[in-house]
């Protein structure tokens, strides 16, 4: 077959991966720590590239999942809360979990076990669906829920990653989906061409959280080099199907990162850290503090399910 799915282990990281056998594109997934994704490996100028910053061993991911959230899964809120408080349905919730700043951050999946529901494999694709149970385990979020999500890895290097989010109240429950994963094209990140197709940018306070006003941002409606600037911002996209929401270009190896997703992500955030050697792209179902502003916050009825959808394709130019 072209495509095969196995396991192995590195570092005490138990992974699962997903191959392409005719262009050599590789996807490693970690189920015991939110299903993040470890890897998405190409053939590059003779050597195997993998495109995504990760936890280097067991002993890395168990100390800074909670603080770095590398390929976190962010549900069922993403960014972040303010005060890690928020109101619904005329009842006041506080998250027993917050961040250094007093913030309720990145969900509460980030660090939870998912099990393998399934694993798939022909000759025109692999794919691995995975499943956690959320049963109340946080008083901010005393609500039922299943998060699956599934990696299938296509030809011509792509990579589709979809979350399903099924309501297993009888009530409806507020929601929002995302990723943070950290990408590298090698290299600094000052020398990479950034463009996302965005006008907006959400204008935020010193805690990161939205002040109800949009701001006019062209910076990167065409591809920019990112130099030395600094970005932890939220965006809203304006999809156009068929076409990337979002590429990231190294001109020096000409690699090149394009992502395409639908109107069930309507916002881009965008993080580069002081190190400089990745930078976090989010897509992202609501904006920060949606449990509070309202901002694309799903209210998803009972036994219903809402299904989001993003893909990643690696090219060398």
């Amino acid at each position: 077959m072209s495509f095969t799915i196995d396991r192995y282990k590195t570092n005490d990281l138990s992974l699962l991966r997903l191959q392409d056998n005719a262009t050599g594109a590789m996807v490693a997934i970690l189920p015991a720590y939110g299903t993040l994704l470890h890897a998405f490996e190409i053939p590059l100028a003779g050597q195997r590239f993998n495109v995504i910053d990760n936890y280097a061993s067991k002993e890395e991911a168990e100390q800074e999942i909670t603080s770095s959230y590398k390929s976190a899964r962010l549900s069922p809120f993403v960014c972040r809360i303010d005060g890690g408080k928020y109101r619904f349905e005329d009842h006041e919730f506080e998250f027993g979990r917050k961040f250094m700043d007093g913030t309720a951050i990145h969900g509460l999946l980030a660090n939870r076990p998912f099990n393998l529901l399934q694993q798939f494999a022909d000759d025109q694709s692999a794919s691995a669906s995975f499943r956690y149970h959320y049963q109340r385990e946080d008083a901010g979020y005393p609500f039922d829920y299943i998060c699956e999500v599934r990696y299938t890895l296509h030809p011509n290097r792509v990579l589709q990653v979809q979350t399903s989010l099924l309501n297993l109240e009888d009530g409806s429950i507020p929601i929002a989906d995302g990723w943070h994963p950290y990408f590298t094209l090698g290299g600094s990140i000052n020398d990479y061409e950034l463009q996302f197709a965005s006008h907006t940018m959400l204008e935020f306070n010193e805690h990161l959280i939205p002040t109800g006003q949009l701001l006019e941002e062209v910076s990167f409606w065409h591809p920019a080099q990112l130099k030395d600037r600094q970005l932890d911002n939220c965006f809203l996209l304006e999809v156009q199907e068929g076409a990337p929401c979002c590429q990231l270009r190294n001109p020096k190896n000409g690699l090149v990162l394009s992502i395409y997703t639908n109107a069930h992500y309507p916002y881009l955030q965008i993080y580069t850290p002081d190190h400089r050697k990745s930078i976090a792209i989010e897509n992202l179902s609501g904006a920060p503090d949606c449990f509070n502003n309202g901002m694309g916050l799903t209210l998803l009825a009972p036994r219903h399910t809402a299904t989001f959808n993003v893909w990643y394709q690696l090219s060398v130019e």
